[in-house]
């Protein structure tokens, strides 16, 4: 300050006073060099008010300063001015701060408004977190991604500060209590589900034993009903442990297929034989069809009694083809048949050798029946019972006949 007169003067008794709008007031002494000197010593003491005030201001102008702080600054050089040692613009100073001072109060006003904002919406996201943890520990949709989500939540609820220590301390109360409910929850479904599933292992062993047993089974039919029972009864069956239930299932699948593969094994044998079966009886029966039955009937009946002979150990076949070719077979039988009446007729029954050789044949068929019969084959009786009793078919007819 170059004008020191403007504001302040120096007394002959060396009393410094300064120039206010209210009036002169002393703000020091100066023994140590000439006025000018003085003055000017006491308006560095003003500049670096001056200063002070200045960094307030850029302070508050580029919002680096805390208002409220600010404004503490601020009253206490505004309660200094009357009572600082300096010289200089007071009045002008004190209208710089009283101005600076609303600038801080809104500042303040608007940062306060700000912070209780920013913890009410604390408060919001907290409240929110803590009921969404309540919510996953009353009804889980999963207990992986609930466990994932209540783990995100504490992350979240670490980022929100503002709230004060007894509001933030009974947000967290609730948390931690639904956190809590939700691993008891967790862990007795865990423990039920093991439970469940050390119950299922059990059945399906179960299980497991029974397709053993039946494995080396030859019954066919009845065992593959039974087979697909036990699959049924498998897949109704809850699963058991990851490992055992695919343990359990080799062995399990396993008995089966030595069952189906051994079964497979046996239908195809049979079919091949059943196939060489029908095409022996084709061979046979279009040879009985062969025959001349008309001109030599009885050589014909030797022939076919050959046939028919051939044609039971030809093998067995299934009913679909063995109706046909049986019927063609009959057919031819009726046919020699029917010749052999017609020469009947014309022989007398007592001149009737063909009577007699039935009459020795249908004895000789009882024969093999009682040899049967002792022998106690139920397949050769049942053969001799039918052989015996078309014999003695074509007996009656003959002696009819005579």
């Amino acid at each position: 300050m170059s004008d020191w007169t403007s504001y302040g003067r120096i007394d002959t008794d060396g009393t410094v006073y300064v120039q206010t709008a209210e009036g002169e007031r002393a703000v020091g002494s100066w023994q140590a060099g000439t006025p000018d000197e003085g003055l000017a010593h006491f308006a560095r003491r003003f500049a670096d008010l001056v200063t002070e005030v200045d960094l307030i201001e850029a302070r508050l102008a580029t919002g680096a300063a805390d208002p409220s702080q600010a404004v503490s600054s601020i009253r206490r050089l505004r309660g200094s001015l009357p009572e600082a040692h300096a010289v200089g613009d007071f009045d002008g100073l004190a209208a710089r701060l009283d101005k600076l001072a609303t600038v801080a109060d809104e500042r303040a006003a608007a940062a306060r408004a700000a912070r209780v904002a920013a913890r009410e919406e604390a408060v919001a996201r907290k409240t929110a977190l803590a009921e969404e943890a309540e919510q996953i520990a009353a009804d889980p949709t999963g207990w992986k991604v609930a466990g994932d989500r209540l783990r995100e939540i504490v992350d979240e609820w670490r980022t929100i500060r503002g709230i004060d220590k007894k509001t933030d301390g009974e947000l967290w109360k609730r948390y931690a209590a639904a956190r809590d409910s939700f691993a008891r929850r967790r862990g007795a479904h865990f423990a039920s589900l093991d439970a469940a599933r050390k119950e299922a292992q059990t059945t399906k062993e179960e299980l497991v034993t029974e397709a053993e047993a039946l494995a080396d089974s030859t019954d066919w039919t009845g065992t593959a009903n039974q087979l697909k029972d036990l699959m049924a009864r498998w897949k109704a069956a809850p699963r058991a442990s990851k490992e055992a239930e695919q343990r359990l299932w080799t062995r399990f699948r396993a008995a089966q297929d030595a069952f189906f593969s051994r079964r497979s094994e046996v239908y195809t044998a049979r079919d091949a034989e059943q196939k060489e079966a029908a095409a022996r009886r084709t061979e046979l029966v279009a040879a009985a069809e062969a025959l001349d039955v008309d001109t030599d009937p009885r050589a014909a009946q030797t022939a076919l009694r050959d046939i028919q002979a051939k044609w039971q150990a030809a093998g067995r076949l299934r009913r679909e083809s063995a109706t046909s070719l049986d019927r063609r077979l009959r057919a031819v039988e009726d046919k020699v048949r029917a010749a052999m009446e017609t020469g009947w007729r014309r022989t007398a029954p007592s001149a009737n050798p063909l009577l007699t050789q039935i009459r020795e044949q249908v004895a000789e068929a009882e024969e093999r029946l009682q040899r049967a019969r002792t022998a106690g084959d139920s397949k050769r009786i049942a053969e001799a019972e039918q052989a015996l009793a078309s014999k003695r078919q074509v007996l009656d007819l003959a002696e009819r006949s005579s």
